[in-house]
């Protein structure tokens, strides 16, 4: 159940525990900012030297102040901090800020502190943030108990980093993007990212939640929490190109980074993955404003509007490269466009008004009208010099002949933009090399995004484009009960346990000396195919022998390789049938923060040299596995190539969905693993299984 944080963000009283007048303290600091609102509840100050603080007489200790208090931060040392959350749960505290640091970041005994603490915590019924914060602040209360200011809006900010926090203040200020609520996670003892994530997303003057997190917790339940919030969800995270600590005993294993982890979650999520805060500030601005147009749930057809054709080009390749799609415009949108520009401009795509916006720069705005109105645009992206002429007389800069006329033309273009936009409501961005001029404002302050930079265009447009929060068909997927628990990780062990969940794999018998072995090639026809069994990567130890056309080269190919590999016991198989056959790969790898994350790819012995992979949080479902076999880069091998008929692609989703259930069911599986999966045009075969156990 969602936990009720009512008494952290909107408390009837606060105290300050280490309040202090040393601007070197933080009690200094958080002292100073709770005090910005004295009217809107009681704030206390506690320093146990009592005196006056900041000009207020100080109590000596919680108990002094002779009054319940709702919520206490407490900034003292260390070696007091136990006591004061003692004394703040005997004054009837439903609420902790814990500054105070030393805890779990310190090592174990720190961790086993905190555990302590969150304990109490907990059985008093009451909440920490903390231990080893900087505090919170909620715009919509008037609480401000952290060190620094944010200017109010819509953003609710979840950060692990305070410099962090503040360089997005900065970086989102020139947009106007504000904060509803900041919240400084520390070691996340009670109260944790997925916590607070739920509870913004029920708080209504949160438009859209910004996250730095290094330490996820629970990473599924984040994800979770992220894909039901019903509004953006934004994550800049660290540590994601690190490979996994574990030593990998699977393909699957060796190709999943805690990158592709990250990645996975948050498609499958819907929350937007950025790499550094100007992205993350890019995106912001185009989501966290409501005026800022409709979220367009995948519709991806942009059209580029420019002014030059050095701008359009580097747009279109930006907008690509963002993920955007940049096709010709049908033929009864460029009728349409050369009705209201001139000859010379360009109406494929980019649209290039070609000189038109220094004669008339009113076309600015028939062109956007236009494209706005066209069915098969779903997004535009405006970029180049617009702004330039309001520039000019403004002196920002602009070279334009024809000053105030042609400025104040602009103006009234941009408020037609807006017009436009207001009665076809699409996706809009603006690059201008002129952001600031008073046209790009009129544009700005109607909740359209500007940008100086194209990428960062392209960039939050992509955003917007995006597939919608409430889309089910990349909702995390819950995890089955827990099934009984695979004891024998050996190769036929998995085939049957994979095989019971209806995964297909051709007969196969288990033989240890050439009786066996000739017992076994007796039960089904040839050709055979001979595999050394507990041996790792059989077919780079030269354990594996294929099309063995009867019982004479199948007992040759078994003598040869016992007495070059000596293994316990081997497999005698039918040999598949490879014909106009593609193999895949079909692994999942079990995260220590995310739990089974699948990954399907091209495979057979080249699957590590391709790395042509796709991951997802298991159990992937049927539809699902087909978009990700869909997104390889080889994914035209599928639908047939140089005349081979198109492969049975349903049934490869099929055994991924089962292949993944089951590893999802295994919580004691590490590493589970279908490599290769032959797709044929008439279904799919699993060719070989391994199992990791954890």
């Amino acid at each position: 159940m969602a936990r009720d944080l009512t008494a952290l963000f909107d408390p009837a009283s606060v105290a300050v525990v280490g309040a202090s007048d040393d601007p070197a303290k933080y009690g200094h600091a958080v002292a100073s900012q709770a005090l910005r609102a004295p009217g809107r509840r009681p704030v206390h100050l506690v320093n146990r030297r009592g005196g006056t603080v900041l000009g207020r007489t100080a109590a000596t200790s919680l108990s002094a102040i002779g009054e319940p208090v709702e919520l206490v931060v407490i900034s003292v040392p260390g070696a007091g901090f136990e006591d004061a959350v003692d004394d703040a749960l005997a004054c009837g505290a439903k609420a902790i800020v814990a500054i105070t640091a030393g805890f779990a970041e310190a090592g174990p005994a720190g961790l086993a502190r905190q555990r302590a603490v969150a304990d109490r915590v907990r059985a008093a019924g009451a909440v920490l943030v903390g231990p080893n914060c900087l505090g919170i602040a909620d715009n919509t209360t008037e609480l401000y108990l952290a060190s620094d200011r944010f200017a109010p809006g819509g953003v609710a900010l979840l950060s692990q980093s305070g410099n962090l926090a503040l360089e997005l203040q900065l970086r989102g200020e020139p947009y106007g993007l504000g904060f509803s609520r900041f919240v400084s996670l520390g070691n996340q003892a009670d109260v944790t990212l997925v916590d607070l994530v739920e509870d913004c997303a029920r708080h209504r003057a949160t438009s859209a939640i910004a996250v730095y997190a290094e330490d996820f917790g629970d990473g599924r339940a984040f994800a979770a929490a992220a894909a039901a919030a019903g509004k953006p969800v934004v994550l800049l995270t660290a540590g994601r190109g690190s490979a996994s600590a574990r030593s990998a005993q699977s393909h699957t294993g060796a190709l999943t980074t805690s990158a592709d982890v990250v990645a996975a979650a948050c498609r499958d999520a819907g929350v937007e993955l950025v790499r550094t805060p100007r992205e993350m500030t890019v995106v912001l601005t185009a989501l966290a404003t409501p005026a800022a147009g409709p979220r367009t749930a995948g519709r991806r057809r942009t059209a580029v509007f420019t002014d030059g054709g050095g701008h359009g080009a580097v747009a279109a390749d930006a907008a690509e490269d963002a993920g955007l799609d940049v096709p010709e415009l049908d033929a009864a949108t460029q009728d349409r466009l050369r009705r209201v520009l001139w000859e010379q401009s360009s109406v494929g795509n980019p649209v290039d008004l070609a000189g038109m916006g220094e004669q008339r720069p009113l076309s600015y705005a028939d062109t956007v009208g236009e494209l706005l109105a066209a069915e098969g645009v779903d997004a535009v992206l405006m970029t180049g010099y617009f702004g330039g002429y309001a520039a000019s007389e403004g002196g920002l800069g602009g070279g334009a002949a024809g000053g105030s006329v042609l400025a104040e033309g602009e103006t009234r273009a941009a408020k037609e933009i807006v017009a436009h936009l207001a009665a076809v409501p699409k996706p809009l961005v603006v690059q201008s090399m002129y952001p600031r001029s008073a046209s790009c404002r009129v544009l700005a302050e109607a909740g359209v995004p500007v940008f100086a930079a194209t990428e960062d265009a392209a960039r939050a447009l992509a955003a917007m484009t995006g597939r919608a929060v409430s889309d089910p068909g990349g909702a995390v997927p819950p995890l089955p009960p827990a099934a009984a628990p695979l004891r024998d990780p050996g190769y036929h062990a998995v085939r049957a346990l994979l095989a019971d969940a209806g995964v297909p794999f051709p007969a196969a018998r288990e033989v240890a000396d050439e009786a066996g072995l000739l017992a076994a090639a007796a039960e089904f026809e040839g050709p055979y195919v001979l595999k050394a069994l507990h041996v790792l990567h059989k077919s780079d130890a030269g354990g594996v022998a294929l099309r063995l056309a009867d019982r004479d080269a199948l007992l040759a190919a078994y003598r040869a390789m016992h007495g070059r590999l000596g293994a316990p016991a081997y497999s005698v198989e039918a040999m598949a049938d490879l014909t106009d056959g593609v193999e895949l790969i079909v692994g999942v790898n079990r995260d220590p923060r995310f739990g089974p994350v699948a990954m399907v790819g091209l495979g057979g012995v080249l699957t590590e040299t391709l790395r042509d992979v796709a991951f997802a949080l298991a159990p992937v479902p049927a539809g699902r596995a087909a978009g990700l076999l869909r997104s390889l880069r080889g994914a035209a091998l599928l639908d047939g190539v140089r005349g081979r008929p198109a492969l049975d692609v349903a049934a490869a989703a099929a055994v991924v969905e089962r292949v993944t259930a089951v590893a999802a069911a295994h919580p004691e599986i590490a590493e589970l693993e279908v490599n290769p999966l032959l797709v044929r045009p008439d279904g799919a075969l699993a060719l070989d299984a391994r199992a990791v156990l954890d």
